[in-house]
């Protein structure tokens, strides 16, 4: 079977290449295995095929790093996977929280033909619900300057660019208070604990941000969100 249409292997690179899309540092086997939930020595001996096949380079008990036949590969995993998301949510009336889990098991499964399908039939969508950048089917993928919001500054403006999905109940706490993909905020100063920040939403109308009710985020899911920078 070729790697990419491995599930496993595609797992990994996919796992691999997120990693590095919103922070820079390379993966290591031991962050590998936690965020799969498999066992080290499992990591280490995917890592041996993987390397073998080409799609990623390492040295021993170093971090992981994509070639760029296996950051090809996993750019086409992640095209899968949040176009997946977006047609659920779109289509199918699933919620931003509930489709992640979905999306794993279907991604390995849809024809390249039905995929190509469900992208013309959503317009072409450049990010999927939770504002993760989509590949195009050539690979390339749209990036701009962003930081995470428990990073950013009292008085900084931004329009929120992604939320993880890691977390179903963030999510949902997140949707009920306003706060989105696309939504412009500006940040106020962290409490005295550094346990909560608080947010403003803003419109802007005419060039002028009119200001609405303050949001008061946990630290927790502040770090899940990362805004324009």
């Amino acid at each position: 079977m070729p790697a990419s249409k491995n599930p496993a292997i595609e797992d990994y690179l996919k796992t691999v290449y997120a990693h590095t899309e919103w922070q820079p540092d390379p993966i290591t086997p031991s962050q590998l295995a936690a965020k799969l939930g498999v066992a080290p020595s499992s990591v280490t001996e995917m890592v041996k095929k993987m390397a073998a096949q080409g799609l990623v380079a390492h040295v021993p008990y170093g971090p992981l790093r994509l070639t760029d036949a296996g950051r090809e590969r996993a750019l086409s995993v992640v095209r899968r996977h949040r176009l997946i998301e977006t047609w659920l949510v779109r289509e199918m009336g699933y919620a931003w929280d509930e489709v992640h889990d979905e999306a794993e098991v279907l991604e390995h499964a849809l024809s390249d033909r039905l995929l190509e399908q469900i992208d013309l039939r959503l317009g072409r969508p450049s990010r999927d619900p939770h504002g993760d950048a989509i590949p195009a089917a050539d690979g390339a993928i749209a990036t701009e300057p962003f930081l995470r919001l428990d990073g950013a500054p009292a008085g900084h403006t931004g329009r929120v660019l992604r939320i993880s999905d890691r977390d179903p109940e963030v999510l949902r706490a997140l949707a009920a208070a306003g706060i989105a993909p696309g939504v412009a905020i500006e940040v106020g100063n962290a409490d005295a604990s550094g346990e909560r920040v608080l947010v403003e939403l803003v419109a802007i109308d005419d060039g002028a941000a009119a200001a609405a009710s303050p949001v008061e985020l946990t630290a927790g899911a502040a770090a899940e969100i990362w805004v324009t920078g």
